[in-house]
């Protein structure tokens, strides 16, 4: 497999290469592989968010923003109580 880069990257590559003691190879395989690990989690946080809408368009259940914002003030305190029950929209 091979990527075509202008000079100017490849330069910059180069440079960067020298500064880090690291080959241009190096860091294209971990500039990808950051990338890829970046990319992979937005797509499982957005599978994720179309299950819930999913769920809730099927169920009607939803926490409220007010009753999860004031179940997660009690964190970390002697107060925590349990998740909010979910409601049923009308």
């Amino acid at each position: 497999m091979g990527v075509k880069l202008d000079e100017q990257t490849r330069d910059r590559l180069k440079t960067l290469g020298e500064t880090r003691r690291r080959s241009p190879h190096w860091l294209m395989r971990e500039a990808i592989r950051e990338y890829l690990e970046r990319e992979e989690e937005a797509e499982r946080r957005n599978l994720e968010a179309d299950e819930a809408w999913a769920d809730y368009q099927r169920t009607g259940q939803f926490v409220s923003n007010e009753a999860m914002t004031a179940w997660l003030d009690t964190w970390g305190t002697d107060k925590e109580g349990p998740c909010p029950e979910p409601q049923q929209r009308r």
